[in-house]
C-alpha cells in the first residue's frame, strides 16, 4: 500500500481533519496522480451531510481534480510521468453494458465507481477522493489536460462542466440556438459561458437583480429578472433550451413557461421530486429533461472545447487547510462561483 495525505470526516462531524490516507498499490493499468488542485461541490456538502449522520466508514471528499502524473502502471500506453492529467466524478464502471458500449459510463446499469464513496471493483474498498496529495487511478478514466488551460479553474470543469456541457451538446445548442440559463453560481456561470461559446444568443433568468452586470459580463445577450412578471412574460415561448441549474427546490412552472415551440427544460440543479403539470408541456410541446455528469468520450470532449476557446471556471483559490472555512461558506452560497482547493500545502509538515 501507498501512504499519502489528505482531509478525512470526523465521524459523526461536518469537519474535515488532517490524515494520513492510504492508497493501493498501482495495478498494471493504474496512474498515480499528484492532486494539486480540487474543486469543492455541493456533492462534497451532501456526502458530509449524511457522514454525520450515520457515521460509517471513511470518507474523503473531492471529485473534480487536476494534477501531475508521478508513476504508471506496467501496462499503461497514454500517460508518462511528469504530464498534466485530470480525473471527474467517476472513476471505474462495468465496461460492457450498453450505456459503458455508448461511451456513457456516468449511467453504467451496474453503477459506476464513483471517486469518492464508491466501491473499488477489484478489491472492494471504499474509494477516498481529491482532498489528497495523491490519487490512484485506472487510465481509462483520466484525461490529459490539454496545454494553456489553467490548472486550478479548469478543476470545476470535471463536474460543474461536464453536467452542462452533457446536455447543451445532447439538444445541439450552436449557432442559431436560444438559451436561457436559470440560476448564476456554480453550475449556471459555466452554462452561460459554455452556451455563448457554442454561438447561442443566450440569457441568464435570475431572482437577483444585482447580477445582472455579472451575466453580462459572462457573455449572456440577456437578463431576466425572474421575479418581475411582467419581464417573464416578455420571454414567454422564447427559449429552445432551458438550461435550470437552481439548487433549492423550486417550481417549475414559470420556468417552463420560457420553453419555445418543441424545446426543453434541462433541470440538473435539483436532485429530487418535482411536480408538474401536464398543461406546461402540453401547451407547445414542451419537454423536461435532466443530464449528470458525463462519460469519458464526452468529458474529453469538454476540455478539447474548452481549451480551444480558453475557458475555464472562475475561482476562489484557497489552500487545503482552509477546507472547512470553503464547505462552510459553500453551505452559505458565499462564493462566487466555485472554491478550488491548492492541495500544495499537503507537502508541508
Amino acid at each position: 500500500m501507498r501512504t499519502t495525505t489528505g482531509w478525512q470526516a470526523d465521524p459523526g462531524t461536518r469537519r474535515l481533519r488532517r490524515t494520513t490516507l492510504m492508497r493501493r498499490d498501482l495495478r498494471p493499468d493504474d496512474l498515480a496522480i499528484r492532486v494539486d488542485y480540487c474543486g469543492v461541490c455541493h456533492s462534497d456538502l451532501h456526502a458530509l451531510r449524511a457522514h454525520e449522520s450515520d457515521a460509517g466508514g471513511v470518507l474523503v471528499p473531492g471529485h473534480e481534480f487536476t494534477g501531475t502524473v508521478r508513476e504508471v502502471g506496467s501496462a499503461v500506453t497514454g500517460f508518462a510521468p511528469g504530464e498534466a492529467v485530470a480525473v471527474g466524478n467517476i472513476v471505474d464502471s462495468c465496461g460492457t453494458c450498453p450505456m459503458c458500449l455508448a461511451g456513457q459510463e456516468n449511467f453504467c446499469r451496474d453503477f459506476p465507481t464513483l471517486t469518492y464513496g464508491g466501491r473499488d471493483r477489484q478489491d472492494g474498498t471504499t474509494t477516498l477522493g481529491g482532498y489528497s496529495r495523491e490519487y490512484v487511478v485506472r487510465e481509462a478514466f483520466a484525461h490529459h489536460l490539454p496545454a494553456g488551460l489553467d490548472a486550478a479553474g479548469a478543476a470545476p470543469l470535471l463536474c460543474a462542466g461536464i453536467t452542462v456541457w452533457e446536455p447543451l451538446r445532447a439538444l445541439g445548442v450552436g449557432p442559431g440556438s436560444t438559451v436561457a440559463v436559470a440560476g448564476l453560481g456554480g453550475l449556471g456561470h459555466l452554462a452561460v459561458k459554455l452556451a455563448v461559446a457554442l454561438g447561442a444568443t443566450t440569457s441568464v433568468l435570475s431572482r437577483t437583480r444585482e447580477k445582472a452586470d455579472e451575466a453580462h459580463a459572462l457573455g449572456a445577450d440577456g437578463f431576466v429578472l425572474a421575479t418581475d412578471a411582467r419581464q417573464m412574460a416578455a420571454v414567454r415561448d422564447r427559449f429552445d433550451v432551458v438550461i435550470d441549474t437552481i439548487s433549492a427546490p423550486h417550481d417549475l412552472a414559470p420556468y417552463l413557461r420560457t420553453v419555445a415551440l418543441d424545446g426543453t427544460l434541462s433541470h440538473l440543479g435539483h436532485l429530487g421530486r418535482v411536480t408538474v403539470d401536464t398543461t406546461d408541456l402540453l401547451i407547445g410541446r414542451k419537454k423536461l429533461g435532466s443530464a449528470g455528469s458525463g462519460g469519458r468520450p464526452s468529458t474529453a470532449a469538454l476540455l478539447r472545447f474548452c481549451a480551444a476557446h480558453r475557458l475555464t471556471a472562475d475561482i476562489e483559490l484557497l489552500p487545503s487547510s482552509r477546507v472547512n472555512t470553503a464547505l462552510d461558506r459553500l453551505a452559505r452560497n458565499d462564493v462566487r462561483h466555485r472554491f478550488v482547493l491548492d492541495m500544495s500545502d499537503l507537502d508541508r509538515q
